[in-house]
């Protein structure tokens, strides 16, 4: 049985807040064309937060290259920068810290992550995977002309008037 290629998509641009919005849209509507709804927050939380640390981290630039990466299911998401300083996860965080959780929350949210030199060593590339639905592992199979047929139902039509009203909820 044919399987399908590995996917790839990437993008080049300088890690800056004013472009956080524009990527986050563009991991999303790939994601989705590539039928991996479930983990598209995910990706999109993870994503942001290694742009963030280009963004606060990297030297001596701010540009990167995102990278989604889809193969038998699996998605890798990358963010490669010009600084070979390797990532860190923030160990010494104060309850009352802005920030250094971002790679403590990734290696929590992902089902993997890393940092690696980058092909031509100049700098470095930090990475998560999440495992796709099981409709991203499926290989394009032909669908047959006619289904098979099933008992259908019919759905009595459900308005506004036929549900229940809310419960009370209160908390303590």
């Amino acid at each position: 049985m044919p399987t399908r290629q590995p996917r790839r998509c990437a993008l080049e641009l300088e890690a800056q807040p004013s472009r956080a919005g524009q990527v986050r849209r563009i991991v999303s509507a790939q994601l989705r064309y590539w039928n991996l709804d479930p983990v598209v927050d995910t990706a999109i939380l993870g994503v942001t937060e290694l742009l963030t640390n280009v963004h606060r981290h990297a030297e001596p630039d701010k540009n990167c290259t995102v990278t989604l990466s889809l193969d038998s299911g699996l998605l890798t998401v990358s963010v490669a920068d010009h600084d070979p300083r390797p990532a860190l996860v923030g160990l010494r965080t104060d309850t009352l810290d802005t920030g250094g959780r971002g790679l403590a929350m990734i290696a929590a949210l992902c089902d993997s992550w890393g940092c690696r030199p980058t092909e031509d060593g100049t700098g470095k590339a930090v990475w998560f995977t999440l495992l796709g639905p099981v409709s991203a592992v499926l290989v394009d199979a032909a669908v047959p002309a006619d289904p098979p047929a099933r008992d259908v139902l019919p759905v009595p039509a459900i308005t506004l008037d036929d549900l229940a009203p809310p419960v009370a909820v209160s908390f303590a």
